[in-house]
């Protein structure tokens, strides 16, 4: 991986947490897990266990479902990370009640800055219908912006669909197997 930043977009169950985590191991650097999803129910406990589960030993996790940019800025060098998911974070920001396009720029200044490569998985949301709540609404135009900020530092843009990788911007590396 030749870029600071990777961005790695799908659609919910579409492989992208497992493309990335692919990437990451690729590296061959020591990894980092950060972690920004918050168990409020048996059902998110049950997938938070299944991820842990199908991502194998081998990982350091760090949880940091509010302070991302603050995480990420404390991380060291020689590792590199994965960041899954910023769709969560935004949903956690929002359901603080704070008005999360104001932490996005400290997150991308943070991604840029950060002493280890950052792998982003985030989700793409703004294909599907149009939701029928204002917060629905205001979630999905909130998370098309953070996407966009995020894509346009990344060295690599990549779309997952049906397990498939597709780079938007930059190469998927040669020799890599998915």
């Amino acid at each position: 991986m030749t870029s600071q930043i990777t961005l790695v977009l799908g659609g919910a169950s579409s492989g992208k947490s497992a493309f990335a985590e692919g990437l990451v191991r690729f590296s061959g650097l020591e990894r980092i897990y950060l972690a920004t999803s918050q168990a409020f129910d048996a059902e998110m406990e049950a997938k938070i266990a299944a991820h842990r589960a199908m991502r194998g030993t081998g990982w350091n996790t760090v949880e940091a479902p509010h302070k991302l940019a603050e995480t990420l800025s404390d991380q060291p060098s020689g590792r590199i990370i994965l960041l899954d998911c910023a769709t969560m974070w935004l949903s956690n920001r929002l359901l603080a009640e704070v008005d999360p396009e104001t932490e996005f720029d400290a997150l991308i200044a943070a991604l840029e800055s950060c002493a280890s490569p950052v792998v982003v998985v985030s989700n793409e949301v703004g294909q599907g219908i149009v939701p029928d709540t204002p917060l629905s609404r205001r979630f999905r135009d909130l998370q098309g912006r953070l996407n966009r900020q995020i894509a346009a530092k990344a060295g690599l843009v990549v779309a997952v669909m049906a397990g498939l990788p597709m780079a938007l911007k930059g190469s998927l590396p040669e020799d890599m197997t998915w």
